[in-house]
């Protein structure tokens, strides 16, 4: 297996858990960004991954899931 620098593992959980994770009908509110972003942490932390590694590309994996929210896009943007 080859290695994988932290941030791109961190980056790659992301995306597969945004597409996942966030359904298409979700809302942009506050409280349901806050709760999935717990949720992204939650189970990045069960599979050995910590939240900085997966901020340390996205800066902010609240925005980040917000942004696939408002733009409707399941995934990170290439």
């Amino acid at each position: 297996m080859a290695y994988l620098h932290m941030s791109k593992r961190g980056t790659n959980f992301l995306d597969l858990w945004i597409r996942d994770n966030v359904p298409e009908t979700v809302g942009a509110d506050v409280t349901t960004v806050s709760e999935l972003t717990y949720k992204l942490f939650a189970d990045a932390k069960a599979v050995g991954i910590s939240s900085a590694e997966i901020e340390e590309d996205t800066v902010s994996a609240y925005n980040t899931i917000l942004d696939a929210i408002v733009h409707n896009d399941p995934g990170l943007v290439e």
